[in-house]
């Protein structure tokens, strides 16, 4: 059965599974069936407390202690791909670089600049910077994935969607909750807070910490000559990380109306970045060579692929009430600054060797919103305000030839140093109004200006005249939805939304290292139309939501190489995609329950004039390309551009299916032992734009572990912990010349333990 035909199949299955839902939903349980059911989820997606059953858009939602269980392992922010149905994640830059698709649309460019169609929302702050993007998550209450364009309400307008996350704020009630974890590779983590009342009623603080380490564990076995200050060979040479991280939060309450909350943060991260291991694909598959091993590499460059970066920021968010209304302000601060270091070639090359490193010499972002909310119970709510957003920072790039100390063609002016600047404001409103006791309607817009200027301050030697050294762009763009929510009983609604969105235009800079012309992309715009279906059923013991959706995607901004190999920003005409997603939790007994989803996903590109370098060394084209290419000569060799017209989109995955099961068995006065699971699979995947045998992925899947025993609900915990417990050898990513492959991380198995005082 083909792709598309399965897609429809499943959308007319979700369809009768709507109409059988609300033909025999049952009637609202009692409170006594409601508490052996499943909880009701409050999620603040249209910047209000609701119930995940009334907002009329597609959220997923976890709590806080499912992340610290995915990420028990080691693992950082990544670990939310794949388990959430139309969220992917990856990196090819460590930790400090992650990037996200919703339903298909992300940036796969690597360029410390770049833009990303899916915004990430921490405590109501845009982190816009993709350094910033990496900050790690500890003390989270909440988090929440907004799929679909979010124009009307969150900071930065998105075309692709959200990521929210809500730590624990203070309150007056004393409270503290600790969990950590030792496993393989000495890797271990805390994550914990504490807090509760200062004074009495008005003063109330929490102190937040978050640390993860692992030792180096991978061998360098190089054992040739060195031309730059890496060592090698070398035992456990790199691998390991250590990132310590401190939030401080003090909220205070003089009055009934007015609260004033202040937090600051700081992070220190060392580790390392990406390792690419050289020839582990070989032309025609995508299979893993059985040669390439986690724990080893052979890197003749690069210094063993350091890593190392320090962030630190504040906000203050002041609300006050005045009755009818409830006016917000919040104002923030985040900066940066570090460098990241890598073997880009993915080790021994005797044809075009390569290291790079980007260092970020400073950032610094600021934001400030302003917002006016009706309260109270009536049949209509408003909310409108403003918003202002600046982001400033000095970043360099230096290639091979500078690091070679040993090396005849040390070059010392092999780097570039650029000044990026974005400004952008916007002013949003929103309105819900209740038609009748089934019907609701909402409709939301916004005005965007985005303005983005890079400016290179220090250039190579004969950087050509005829490039500009200053080039500033500006969009502004309208942006709107509207949805309508009908309740068919107190547990079954569906709904209906349409949306677009805009993402401003973006400059890549980086290329001035290779004396090329920074390259530029215009704005994007998206029209997206999407129709839901949210149920409880069988007494509350089943939640089902279901949402099909397609989307356009004009002047779409993709990231390829050009016919030199260098990095580049083009648009192409336009992307289309069509799917569907699907959340569910089923609480199957009183000591077994049930949580997972699953998402189907076509997309394609449309432009007949779209191009892409392919894989290229040597003038010899080293892997498979499937679409239709043109051979040229440059520079005396060849070099292949291929059509892009109808392929995918790069990172989004045809499919993905996730399942967490929990099973408890009472032992002893208030005691339990448990066992919980989850597992994730992943459909086909391509990580480039052109359609090739080797740069994808297809049936990737992992399984986690844990069994325990709990007390008094809860309170303190013990476990056995296992991730990738059938050690699947995943291919996550590739550097396309060099056939190098990416890696998922290997089984790690340890211990766990929680304490928490509520």
């Amino acid at each position: 059965m083909s792709r598309s035909r399965l897609l429809r199949r499943a959308v007319l299955c979700a369809c009768s599974f709507a109409a059988v839902s609300t033909a025999t939903a049952q009637p609202a349980p009692s409170d006594s069936v409601a508490a052996e059911g499943i909880e009701e989820i409050v999620v603040t997606a249209q910047r209000r407390e609701e119930n995940l059953q009334s907002v009329p858009l597609s959220v997923a939602a976890l709590a806080g202690d499912t992340l610290r269980d995915f990420q028990a392992g080691g693992e950082d922010i990544l670990a939310l791909s794949g388990r959430v149905p139309g969220l992917y994640a990856e990196s090819t830059t460590g930790r400090i670089f992650p990037r996200f698709y919703i339903r298909g649309l992300g940036n796969v460019d690597f360029y410390l600049g770049a833009s990303q169609p899916v915004s990430i929302i921490q405590d109501d702050v845009v982190l816009e910077h993709v350094v910033l993007k990496s900050k790690p998550l500890y003390d989270v209450a909440r988090i929440e994935v907004l799929r679909g364009p979010q124009g009307s309400l969150f900071g930065r307008n998105t075309t692709a969607g959200i990521i929210k996350f809500d730590t624990v704020r203070p309150s007056q009630e004393f409270d503290a909750r600790l969990n950590t974890s030792y496993g393989q590779r000495n890797t271990a983590t805390v994550d914990g807070g504490i807090g509760g009342a200062i004074v009495d009623g008005v003063l109330a603080g929490r102190l937040s910490v978050g640390w993860q380490r692992r030792s180096d564990w991978v061998d360098n076995n190089y054992s040739g000559v060195l031309r730059d200050d890496t060592r090698a060979p070398q035992r456990d040479a790199m691998g390991g990380y250590s990132d310590a991280n401190v939030r401080g939060q003090l909220l205070w309450t003089p009055t009934d109306a007015l609260s004033v909350l202040g937090s600051f943060h700081v992070r220190n991260y060392s580790g390392t970045s990406t390792l690419f291991r050289r020839n582990g694909l070989t032309r025609g598959s995508n299979e893993i060579n059985s040669n390439v091993d986690w724990d080893s590499v052979t890197y003749d460059e690069a210094a063993n692929n350091p890593q190392e970066y320090d962030l630190m920021g504040g906000q203050v968010q002041v609300t006050y009430d005045f009755g009818p209304t409830t006016l917000t302000s919040i104002s923030a601060w985040e900066s940066a600054e570090g460098l990241s270091r890598g073997d880009t070639d993915g080790g021994v090359a005797t044809i075009a060797p390569g290291q790079s490193m980007g260092r970020l010499r400073s950032l610094d972002q600021y934001t400030q919103e302003l917002r006016l909310a009706s309260n109270g119970d009536g049949p209509f709510a408003w909310q409108f305000g403003g918003y202002w957003f600046q982001s400033a920072d000095i970043t360099e790039f230096y290639q091979r030839t500078w690091f070679l100390v040993n090396a005849p063609n040390l070059d010392p002016n092999n780097w570039v140093r650029l000044n990026n600047r974005n400004d952008s404001w916007a002013v949003f409103g929103q309105g819900s109004w209740q038609v009748s006791d089934q019907l609701k309607l909402t409709a939301g817009a916004r005005w965007t200006e985005d303005t983005k200027e890079t400016r290179l301050l220090r250039a190579r030697p004969n950087f050509p005249s005829a490039f500009a050294r200053f080039v500033e762009l500006e969009g502004s763009e309208p942006s709107w939805d509207l949805s309508a929510m009908y309740q068919f009983t107190d547990d079954v609604s569906a709904y209906a939304r349409i949306a677009s969105g805009f993402r401003g235009p973006t400059i890549q800079g980086r290329s001035a290292v290779f004396n090329s012309p920074f390259t530029t992309a215009d704005s994007e715009t998206i029209l997206s139309y999407e129709v839901g279906l949210k149920t409880q059923l069988f007494d509350r013991r089943l939640r089902f939501n279901v949402a099909a959706f397609t989307y356009t995607v004009d002047d779409i901004q993709l990231n390829g190489n050009d016919a030199n190999g260098n990095g580049i920003l083009f648009n192409a005409k336009e992307a289309e995609a069509y799917g569907l997603e699907a959340d569910v939790e089923w609480r199957a007994t009183e000591h077994l329950s049930f949580t997972g989803g699953f998402s189907l996903l076509e997309t394609e590109i449309k432009d007949p004039n779209a191009r892409a370098q392919t894989c290229a060394l040597g003038g010899v084209q080293v892997c498979t390309v499937k679409d239709q290419f043109n051979t040229i000569v440059l520079f005396g060799a060849n070099a292949f551009l291929a059509r892009l017209d109808g392929n995918p989109l790069p990172n989004a995955p045809e499919y993905t299916v996730d399942l967490r099961a929990r099973y408890a068995a009472p032992f002893g006065p208030n005691g339990e032992w448990f066992v919980t699971t989850d597992w994730s699979l992943q459909g086909y995947t391509s990580f480039v734009l052109y359609e090739s045998e080797e740069f994808n992925s297809d049936g990737n899947f992992e399984g986690g572990l844990r069994l325990g025993y709990a007390r008094n609900g809860g309170a303190w915990e013990v476990a056995l912990y296992g991730r990738n417990i059938t050690n699947e050898k995943n291919l996550k990513g590739a550097i396309e010349n060099h056939m190098a492959a990416v890696l998922n991380e290997p089984r790690t198995v340890g211990v766990s333990f929680t304490v928490r005082t509520r």
